[in-house]
């Protein structure tokens, strides 16, 4: 059992440097998975990676989200896919299996539907339920300013790190800090991925 996250940027076409948000992603993928084999950009600017640990899925999705959102007019599509890993390629996209195909399948469904995330997982039920919670985060998160992404990406890279301590690596105040995570509704997102951490033991 795995889960796979497809992607692709959305207005990359507006950058005129597309080396920005290139590194950007690139950098957000290597931070999630230093095994570059189990991620590939690929048609200009779709991109895929395997989660091995399927709890840290909806988690990888909102970092690799809040790290797309630091560059101004530019948002992320994903679709995480939950399965089997039937047959390893020598990269993330010749590998092949309901996880793979359950991602690639979503992403698909995203582009027609205007939605940004979404899962498909063995569970029909289970994901009616999560979906639901998804559409109303990701009205959340389409809104993030590009100070409160960095907020969000700053905060999931510093689990752990005090308002204050963050306030210092961005050169802000600690109130400044409060004021952008609550703005992005951080907390409220934490909470979704614990729930998320939860209920996805019902299909690995």
């Amino acid at each position: 059992m795995t889960s796979v996250i497809t992607g692709d940027i959305i207005k990359s076409r507006t950058i005129n440097n597309p080396k920005l948000w290139l590194e950007t992603l690139k950098d957000a993928l290597s931070t999630l998975e230093e095994d570059n084999s189990l991620w590939e950009i690929y048609r200009g600017d779709g991109f895929q990676i395997e989660i091995k640990n399927v709890q840290k899925s909806f988690e990888a999705a909102l970092y690799l989200k809040a790290c797309i959102k630091t560059i101004k007019g530019l948002d992320v599509r994903l679709s995480i896919g939950i399965g089997s890993k039937t047959y390893q390629g020598e990269n993330v996209t010749e590998s092949q299996g309901e996880a793979f195909q359950n991602s690639g399948e979503t992403l698909e469904t995203l582009k027609k539907s205007k939605q940004n995330l979404k899962i498909t997982t063995s569970n029909k039920l289970l994901d009616e339920e999560l979906n639901l919670y998804f559409k109303l985060a990701i009205w959340i998160m389409d809104r993030w300013t590009v100070n409160q992404a960095e907020m969000v990406k700053l905060s999931l890279e510093n689990p752990k790190a005090l308002q204050e301590d963050l306030g210092k690596i961005l050169g802000i105040n600690q109130n400044t800090v409060s004021r952008r995570q609550k703005r992005a509704n951080l907390d409220d997102i934490l909470d979704l991925n614990t729930m998320y951490q939860q209920k996805i033991k019902q299909v690995i």
